[in-house]
């Protein structure tokens, strides 16, 4: 199941970068599982990575080589159906050899590729079997390549999600793609499982990577499906500069603030594309908190709420079961809250106020509010001027097959 609009919009190409994805037959034979991505001298890079301690070892080897490249990688490679993580020293030696197996296809230095990896953790990564495929996506690489890599990414997905923005500044054109996968594991800590964005403008590296700091805080990091972060999550932006434009140093120009709306639409939009295609999903649900104190506070009641099983469960079976909801706003650790000040919403109706059921509410007011595919929970805290909004999905019977059945 999923929720909303499943086709892929039209996905436009950056120049600078070129795309080539194809089977290597990884885990399961004939499915898309390879992807190689390049990007043309004096790319700037920006990346953010998983904070799971037991982090997989092509982000720790994508780290290093950043760091080694001066910011600046040739290629990105990315295979799903293995994730290569729980693999030790080993996983990291395997990591290492495809990057350098890329390196003599291309002629490039090993530093000058990153590698990404999604799937199966805790086995070993089949390092035969993706190296043998890497002159067939050489081969491929396309500037044309966009949506081809958004369906090779994909592990339990159901749909490739993608999405450009195109924009003009003083008569000049740009673009911002992106694609992302993920749809179990859920609940990133700094981006998503794996999304991939560029841009042909020109910044500054530390511009660039304070711009894709804020946005996935604001994105990404803004999501849970299941509240479970990924060993593997990996966000990287590439700026080619191919545009022609004078390099971007300054946030107060009018091309940094047009750049800036550009990547934030890009990264909403994966970002709740991920939740409408949670493992299961049928519902897809913003969870509103305003009035609180300061955003941290909002941003508590709000994961709580979209982190609860017995939440999520009442949402699949499109119960109003708003006892629930008061149950999770009051175990979500604000001091001193006063719960005859909280106001409970769903879908703009009033179901609880002064710490108990709304005198306005009925039963047939929820259940309706309860049946569309789009929910809006909205708390009102009374607390202060600050508010946030996290986005989740529901529990279905569907989510537990797919993830008990995950490595059958």
């Amino acid at each position: 199941m999923a929720v909303g609009q499943d086709k892929l919009p039209p996905l436009q190409a950056v120049s600078g970068v070129r795309l080539g994805t194809v089977s290597a037959g990884i885990k399961t034979p004939g499915r898309k599982d390879l992807v190689l991505i390049e990007a043309i001298a004096d790319t700037r890079c920006a990346a953010v990575y998983t904070r799971n301690a037991f982090c997989a070892a092509p982000v720790i080897v994508a780290r290093e080589h950043l760091q080694e490249n001066g910011h600046r990688p040739r290629y990105l490679l990315v295979n799903t159906g293995n994730a290569n993580a729980g693999t030790g020293a080993p996983g990291i030696a395997a990591a290492r050899e495809c990057t350098a197996a890329v390196a003599a296809q291309v002629g490039v230095a090993s530093t000058d590729v990153l590698p990404f990896s999604t799937g199966v953790i805790g086995e070993p990564l089949p390092v035969d079997v993706l190296t043998a495929a890497l002159p067939q996506a050489v081969a491929t690489l396309s500037a044309e390549g966009w949506a081809a890599a958004a369906e090779g990414i994909l592990t339990t997905d159901t749909r490739p999600k993608g999405l450009s923005v195109t924009f003009s500044v003083a008569g000049k054109e740009y673009v911002v793609t992106g694609i992302a996968k993920g749809a179990g594991m859920i609940r990133p800590n700094m981006a998503t499982m794996l999304a991939y964005l560029a841009t042909d403008a020109a910044v500054e590296q530390s511009l660039l990577q304070q711009l894709l700091g804020e946005l996935v805080d604001t994105s990404f990091n803004r999501i849970s499906i299941d509240g479970d972060t990924s060993t593997n999550d990996a966000c990287v932006l590439l700026a080619t500069g191919a545009a022609g434009n004078a390099t971007i140093t300054d946030r107060e120009t009018p091309l940094y603030k047009a750049l800036r709306d550009a990547v934030e639409e890009v990264c909403v939009t994966l970002a709740q594309g991920l939740v409408r295609d949670g493992e299961g999903a049928s519902k897809f649900v913003s969870v509103q908190v305003n009035g609180g104190r300061d955003e941290q506070e909002c941003l508590e009641v709000a994961f709580t709420i979209a982190h609860s099983p017995l939440v999520k469960t009442a949402l699949f079976a499109s119960d109003p079961n708003w006892g629930r909801l008061l149950a999770a706003i009051g175990r979500a650790g604000l001091e001193d809250l006063q719960v005859e000040r909280v106001g409970v919403y769903l879908n703009e109706v009033l179901i609880a106020e002064n710490g108990c059921r709304a005198a306005s509410y009925t039963e047939e007011q929820g259940v309706a509010a309860m049946t569309p595919e789009d929910i809006v929970i909205r708390i009102e805290l009374q607390r202060g001027a600050a508010d946030a909004t996290v986005w989740t999905s529901d529990f279905s019977y569907d989510y537990v097959r797919i993830n008990a059945e995950y490595r059958t």
